[in-house]
């Protein structure tokens, strides 16, 4: 199992703030995961290509090709800023 996470205006777009899921086979990078993704839900598909998305696996930064494993916490945020 995994937990997928959508954060600000993602969360929005994807008409979801937490998913479960069992690791779909064939992911095995943050690559795969975000086409799996994409390519099951189109709301999923919009807020992953809508700007800069961010990716943190277990609560660290990571880029697309970060491996996935079953119990993982993926989160996906736009860039924050502040002043």
């Amino acid at each position: 199992m995994i937990t997928i996470l959508f954060f600000a205006r993602l969360r929005d777009i994807a008409g979801e703030s937490k998913l479960e899921l069992e690791l779909p086979a064939g992911v095995e990078t943050t690559a795969d995961l975000v086409e799996f993704l994409k390519t099951s839900r189109a709301s999923f598909a919009e807020a992953l290509t809508s700007g800069t998305v961010l990716m943190a696996v277990n609560q660290a930064v990571c880029d697309q090709n970060k491996p996935v494993m079953a119990g993982d916490e993926i989160a996906f945020y736009p860039p924050v800023t502040g002043g």
